[in-house]
């Protein structure tokens, strides 16, 4: 592979914001399928849309109105130009995407089959922009004064971008957030086996770990909820969370355990859920609710995140979500799932074609 060369934003003096989250990791393109139960090779068209873990999770974090940067990576190509607009628009700071020249910006292709089956098709070959990241495109004093920092297992795959990760979460600020997503993608590591190392790592850095059962196995080498959760708080960190589908959700800190059910909806595509929760977390823990009340909206936020078919498009704000826990709580003891009313807002940019359960 030819060698690559990263350039940023210029970056206004005198200095960079405190943002309420700074997130670092994936971005790219998801491109939708304008069916539903059909695969890839039977589609007959899709719609483009913004995506990438840690950008979704900023997507969302800015619909509870926090302000939001990424550190991330995109191609010298029309992709690269489509990702700054969108992020503009949803109202995140594009100043630190960096332009990595000889590589191209990633898209996603997804599958739709609910309930519960959305296989994804990453193009990311040789390797991503946002793999090429380097400790030079950190802003330091970005980091340090951002209220959360939110660092993705996906960012630990590949060097340079696991030591800029890890870079950015020693230098969290003084009474500040280091957000570690557990975030799994076996298909992003030369060596799967390897990551355990550097999921501990990370942890060792983290104030807070999100993942799913599956993630809580490579992090901590088990999937069962109850001892993931101890054994995540024994690595350091204050807060743990672990998402469990159909199971709800258990979020433990070492004086206090929450476990919150799953709200029933009917499921139109499930990518974003995990993004969504993320979001709605940022900004329950920004804010310093109790944990309870942080959970239960995150758990609805990633609810109505499921019942609607993109992702960053359809990020839920607060109103929407008290409502779907106002419309749960009015049907105590109705387990048929609700139907999700479609985002009124969208960032402008691609109108996705409905998409059925």
């Amino acid at each position: 592979m030819n060698e690559t060369r990263v350039t940023t934003a210029a970056r206004p003096a005198p200095g960079p914001p405190a943002y309420d989250l700074l997130a670092l990791g994936r971005v790219g393109v998801d491109l939708y399928p304008s069916q539903s139960g059909v695969s890839l090779a039977e589609v007959d068209g899709f719609a483009k849309s913004l995506g990438g873990t840690a950008t979704n999770v900023a997507v969302a974090a800015t619909r509870h109105g926090l302000s939001t940067a990424v550190v991330t990576g995109v191609g010298n190509d029309p992709f690269g130009v489509y990702v700054r607009r969108a992020l503009r628009a949803f109202g995140v700071d594009e100043r630190y995407v960096a332009t990595v020249e000889g590589l191209r910006t990633p898209v996603v292709f997804c599958e739709v089959h609910p309930p519960d089956d959305f296989p994804l098709f990453f193009y990311r070959q040789p390797m991503a922009p946002d793999e090429r990241l380097t400790p030079d495109d950190l802003d330091l004093d970005a980091v340090r004064r951002a209220k959360i920092v939110w660092i993705t297992g996906g960012g630990l795959a590949k060097e340079p971008a696991r030591e800029a990760t890890l870079l950015a979460a020693e230098h969290r600020g003084p009474g500040n957030d280091v957000v570690f997503d557990l975030d799994w993608r076996p298909g992003f590591w030369e060596e799967p086996v390897e990551a355990a190392l550097w999921y501990s790592r990370a942890l060792e850095l983290a104030t807070v770990a999100v993942g799913n059962r599956d993630e809580a196995e490579v992090a901590v080498g088990t999937r069962d909820p109850d001892r993931a959760a101890d054994l995540l708080l024994q690595r350091g960190v204050s807060l743990a969370v672990i998402k469990q589908g159909p199971g709800g959700v258990l979020a433990r800190t070492p004086a206090e355990e929450v476990r919150v059910d799953p709200l029933p909806v009917r499921v139109v595509n499930g990518l974003g859920a995990g993004d969504a929760f993320g979001g709605a977390l940022a900004a329950g823990l920004r804010a310093g609710r109790p944990l309870r009340e942080v959970i239960e909206t995150a758990n609805a936020a990633g609810a109505l995140v499921a019942g609607r078919p993109a992702c960053a498009d359809d990020m839920p704000d607060p109103g929407e979500i008290r409502d779907l826990l106002e419309r749960h709580r009015g049907r105590a003891g109705d387990r048929t799932p609700l139907t999700v009313p479609r985002s009124p807002r969208r960032a402008g940019l691609t109108a996705l074609s409905p998409v059925t359960s």
